[in-house]
């Protein structure tokens, strides 16, 4: 369970839509009205039974039989070593039915106090409670149910009507007492939540089944009924167990009962091998080399099953195989902000997945069981003794490389190649993209560094400056992605070229090229395209995703040539892209043989829209998807639900009004704005649709107004700012408008709008 409880949502299975963009000569009240006739839809991402339930048989290997899960304890008899392993790990202990076993809280009548609400823990028996405020702003007392998690905090679960089952955002903080745990703690202590945010402990996004079951038990299905707003949420096993990773037992429980030694290298098992064969795997190539090498190649299988739960990401399926890559059953979220920091390095909680695909260790193919045993969880090492099983120690762990007195905090690896960053306040998390600090990036990009992370109390030219001395300025030449990503977040159109040639080297990790293509998705030209058609026959999947993403914009025809073939790519989620980049295309244009695969293609993506029917932006994704179809009573229903699942989420009336204006009701889609207004008075999207929406009606000073107010809210809105000065234009204020422009094209490098419009403004001066 996340914190901030909107881990999910930030990675969307629908991207947003690429803003419209024009190049618009004419000035004055038209052009502004031109502005205010398109406002652009756009997408965000984002019942526990008593006993296990049975699982149904999922997936049919190719006798026609189905496998079903058999459970942990049929896995001991044979694979007992492993098994004693797992036990008392954090995936054995990732979810737990509540008793004087598993509670680690301090239960004994504690009182917390937090926010001016005061909360009492306390026991019946072998039962747990807790009496804290509930959804009615009162106090209430609550069984707990089920611990979740267990180092270095505990959460516990309550269980509410609806098959819901609540986070408490109060925590108990696991660790020893000397490094301040053994107490209560707030996972949002830096505000108030009221009872009626949907971040409440009781709202939406503190809901077990939509935030976090699935990484936390075996076989897992939500279950959400999105007509009764309720869920029969079922899983094989309540922990992490084997057959989480391995998939189902039953045909290898099979297999096992007539196979006698030696058992078979190579053939049908009845399961996925998976394994990193790591202690064979690497040698030094010679005394005194400084790393070693792999001289077999690595087994992707074994990666991709850590990936699931360890990356920040969207659910397109339920239906998981063991070792498949990640993009077959989820959507990765790209290294953009605010998840990322402009280099990459991880900024909100994503987990590390995304972050150690960009590192060198992964493309030299290291994998996640080289480092760590994953039946433990431990390292296989304890310190820099990790490390120099493949970085040769001599060159390495010591002083004439690290700088540090040896043994000393900064003399271990992880402190400067994975620093850290605290997550739900007090669980630190190492980066793992495994990179060389660089404060001269700190200074250019405002990213941060290690070394200043240690040395709190200096400034990036000093670590800077001190790495000039050690190691020569060599180190400031290193091939860095970061330049090229910020520019791609920050300069717009300038950015394009370099975007586009990231996009397409093929040395650089895929996630990097892939969030290079996404930047620049919002530029088409024909480049764009060009770029669009190499990339579509990469091997990455997540390169033939990003490629799609570039086509959304061109025309329709364009985008049924390039996209149809991959309506029946092998990856589940390259065929859910291509299916939303044609979801307004006929399916009789896209000719007879690929109407199937459209159909199918189209299905899927549905599914994962109904997988995501819980979160709000699930719905604002299909009421999307509706009214591309010409679906618009279905449409408009789906924004509404978005809405009433989450009163705070504006892009749902942003898009439900613009609907309305679609349709040629303008004057519902203004109460819809002014309904959003009133929860969320000083939010700069609703006073941007309001202010065009006036402006379709005529009402120039009215709609300046909310106009003004939108730029003034969210300064960093290149789009708010151009509109703004548009209005400005057109209500006879030349100067301010050009005043505006010039300060807005500072600041924003390379908007085409903006650019234009000076041109316009200037040309109009004359």
């Amino acid at each position: 369970m996340t914190a901030s409880a909107t881990a999910s949502a930030t990675a969307a299975a629908d991207a947003p839509a690429p803003q419209r963009r024009r190049t618009l000569l004419a000035v004055g009240l038209l052009l502004l009205l031109a502005v205010a006739a398109g406002i652009t839809l756009y997408a965000t991402r984002g019942r526990v039974p008593e006993s296990p339930a049975a699982a149904a048989a999922i997936g049919t290997p190719e006798d026609g039989r189905p496998a079903s899960h058999v459970g942990a304890a049929a896995c001991k008899s044979c694979h007992e070593a492993e098994y004693r392993a797992w036990s008392g790990s954090n995936h054995d202990r990732a979810m737990q039915a509540a008793n004087p076993q598993t509670v680690l809280g301090d239960f004994a009548d504690a009182k917390f106090r937090q926010h001016g609400v005061e909360s009492r823990f306390y026991r019946r028996g072998d039962r747990f409670f807790v009496r804290t405020e509930g959804p009615d702003g009162k106090p209430a007392d609550y069984e707990i149910s089920h611990t979740f998690g267990v180092y270095p905090l505990q959460q516990y679960l309550i269980a509410f009507p609806g098959g819901r089952y609540q986070a408490l955002s109060i925590a108990w903080d696991a660790r020893p007492k000397e490094q301040g745990g053994q107490r209560w703690f707030h996972l949002q202590p830096e505000r108030r939540v009221a009872h009626d945010d949907p971040l409440h402990w009781t709202g939406n996004y503190q809901n077990w089944a939509l935030q976090c079951a699935e990484c936390h038990s075996t076989n897992l299905r939500k279950g959400y009924d999105a007509a009764s707003n309720s869920y029969r949420t079922t899983y094989s096993e309540i922990n992490v167990a084997c057959e989480a990773c391995h998939g189902q037992g039953s045909r290898h429980v099979e297999w096992a009962r007539m196979a006698r030694p030696p058992y078979p290298a190579q053939g049908d098992i009845g399961l996925p091998r998976l394994g990193s064969r790591w202690r064979e795997a690497w040698k030094f190539p010679a005394d005194g080399a400084r790393v070693a090498v792999r001289d077999r190649p690595a087994d992707p299988a074994g990666m991709n099953v850590c990936a699931p739960c360890h990356a920040r990401r969207a659910t397109l399926s339920e239906e998981r195989r063991p070792g498949a890559v990640l993009e077959d059953s989820h959507r990765l979220a790209m290294l953009t902000a605010p998840n990322y920091h402009a280099d990459g390095q991880q900024r909100e909680e994503v987990y590390v997945w995304a972050s150690f695909l960009q590192s060198r260790m992964q493309q030299s193919g290291v994998t996640c069981m080289d480092c760590h045993e994953p039946h433990s969880l431990r390292t296989r090492a304890a310190g820099n003794a990790l490390c120099s099983r493949c970085h040769n120690a001599a060159e390495y762990d010591a002083p004439g490389h690290h700088r540090h007195v040896s043994g000393s905090k900064g003399a271990q690896c992880i402190n400067c190649h994975m620093p850290t960053q605290n997550y739900m306040v007090i669980h630190a998390r190492q980066d793992h993209s495994l990179r060389v600090p660089r404060p001269d990036l700190s200074l250019s990009l405002g990213t941060p560094n290690a070394c200043n992370q240690c040395h709190v109390d200096r400034k990036p030219e000093w670590a800077a400056s001190a790495m000039d001395r050690w190691y020569g300025r060599a180190w400031r030449d290193r091939p860095s992605y970061g330049p090229t990503l910020h520019a791609g977040a920050t300069r717009g159109i300038l950015a394009l070229p370099d975007l586009l040639d990231l996009a397409r080297n093929p040395a650089a990790p895929g996630i990097i090229r892939a969030t290079a293509a996404t930047l620049a998705q919002s530029h088409a030209t024909p480049a764009t395209l060009q770029t669009a058609g190499t990339l579509l026959a990469d091997p990455d999947p997540l390169l033939r995703i990003a490629a799609l993403g570039l086509l959304a914009a061109a025309p329709p025809a364009t985008r049924s040539e390039a996209a149809a073939p991959l309506l029946s790519d092998p990856v589940r989620g390259v065929r859910i892209e291509a299916a939303r980049v044609l979801a307004d295309v006929p399916a009789d244009r896209l000719g007879a043989e690929r109407q199937q695969a459209h159909a199918a293609a189209m299905q899927e993506y549905r599914t994962a829209l109904d997988l995501e029917a819980d979160w709000p932006s699930g719905r604002l994704n299909l009421g999307i998807l509706r009214l591309r179809q010409g679906r618009s009573d279905e449409a408009l229903a789906a924004f509404e639900q978005a809405i009433a699942l989450d009163p705070l989420f504006e892009p749902a009336y942003v898009n439900l009004a613009d609907a309305l204006r679609q349709l040629g009701r303008d004057a519902e889609g203004e109460g819809v704005l002014r309904r959003g207004l009133a929860r969320m008075p000083r939010n700069a999207d609703l006073h941007h649709a309001l202010g065009l929406l006036l402006v379709r009606q005529g009402d120039q000073r009215a709609a300046l107004k909310e106009l003004s107010a939108a730029a003034r809210l969210a300064p960093d809105n290149p789009r708010f700012l151009y509109v703004e000065a548009i209005a400005l234009h057109g209500a006879g204020r030349r100067s301010e408008a050009l005043a505006l422009l010039r300060r807005a094209d500072q600041r924003h490098p390379g908007n085409v709008d903006i650019i234009a419009a000076l041109r316009s403004f200037a040309d109009g001066a004359q």
